[in-house]
């Protein structure tokens, strides 16, 4: 069992309590939200870009998925130094960098602002405020000292309230509200070390010394299904992988063929919602008894909510609580991403 004397030894900046806040970060990011003045001329905007990239995307990741199926005009998320050429006067680009400092991202909105379109900024600082202010844009401001991996409310809710503000789709006050008391539900469950409900880190004790796989359906769950594996790469410092139904079914689901004994290292992960296609449902029961043989383990996972909103976020919660408990089983502290800064020094270098 995990104790918190591991959490002192293994977690050197407190994940643990930034995580069991999350709920407190969702009122907050609404607060932010709700402060913000309608300033967007909806009619004049025929497509919405969001730029970024890392901790700093995954928020508009997740908001393309959640609206696609209402807002009126397409949705794209760039993760690159340029926009796609069709970007224009009447595209809204909504750059994300919570650091202010992604060099990808001021590329991005450089790009943005010779293009001619309208751009709204989310930072808690850095470079990107400090020129978004001076050309005179909306910098949404984000309060600081968090991972951007570990600012996923405020990356998400304050822009899902800023489209609602500017009239891109309707109100969600009362789903919001219903996603921070089932948060506040799965909190008090993920910090109890010594309940044998804490999903998370029964979980997380599955996955030690796997490879996860975690598939998905592509509809609700395709970001929720890339947050895991970003989390769990990042906090456990462990490779993951993923991929979705059905597509997966026409390629992939072959690769589990060779290689038997090196497959019995690999652990996958379904993540389900009662909401995915029928025929998604039925594909996913029968690959999982084709792939059955060949895997180390499976684990089924369902997410729970009565609303979309509420189940996109009872998985994500979940998923960053797995990844938090597999780096203490793994002892390695979550926190530290030694990677990416030495990546960032060697390009400055250059």
């Amino acid at each position: 069992m995990i104790t918190n004397s591991d959490l002192k030894l293994r977690d050197s900046a407190d994940m643990f309590s930034i995580l069991k806040a999350f709920p407190e970060q969702i009122t907050e990011a609404s607060e932010i939200g709700n402060k913000i003045e309608p300033s967007i001329d909806t009619a004049a905007i025929r497509n919405i870009i969001i730029t970024g990239l890392g901790g700093s995307a995954i928020g508009g990741d997740l908001l393309r998925s959640y609206i696609q199926n209402e807002i009126e005009v397409p949705v794209a998320v760039n993760r690159n130094y340029f926009l796609p050429a069709y970007a224009g006067k009447e595209t809204l680009v909504i750059v994300s960098s919570y650091s202010g400092e992604t060099e990808e991202t001021l590329s991005a909105y450089n790009d943005a602002k010779s293009k001619g379109c309208k751009i709204v900024c989310v930072s808690s600082g850095g470079k990107l405020t400090v020129i978004a202010e001076n050309d005179g844009n909306l910098v949404i401001k984000l309060p600081r000292g968090y991972q951007p991996r570990c600012a996923l409310a405020f990356s998400f809710f304050t822009l899902l309230i800023f489209l609602i503000k500017n009239g891109f789709i309707p109100d969600r006050d009362n789903e919001i509200k219903k996603v921070i008391e089932l948060m506040k539900e799965r909190s008090m469950l993920y910090t109890s070390l010594d309940s044998t409900g804490n999903s998370a880190e029964k979980i997380s004790r599955h996955l030690l010394g796997k490879i996860p796989i975690l598939y998905s359906s592509n509809d609700l769950l395709d970001i929720v299904n890339l947050r895991w594996r970003g989390q769990i790469a990042e906090n456990a410092k462990t490779l993951a992988f993923g991929n979705y139904f059905p597509e997966m079914n026409h390629n992939e689901i072959v690769g589990w063929q060779e290689n038997s004994e090196f497959l019995r290292n690999f652990a996958i992960l379904y993540l389900l919602d009662r909401e995915d296609n029928p025929r998604i449902i039925k594909r996913q029961k029968v690959t999982k008894e084709i792939l059955e043989k060949y895997r180390g383990l499976d684990i089924e996972i369902e997410s729970e909510g009565n609303s979309k909103l509420e189940r996109i976020f009872d998985l994500v919660y979940l998923g960053d609580w797995v990844s938090y408990y597999l780096a203490i089983l793994s002892n390695v502290d979550p926190t530290p991403i030694e990677k990416i800064n030495l990546l960032k020094n060697k390009l400055m270098e250059s």
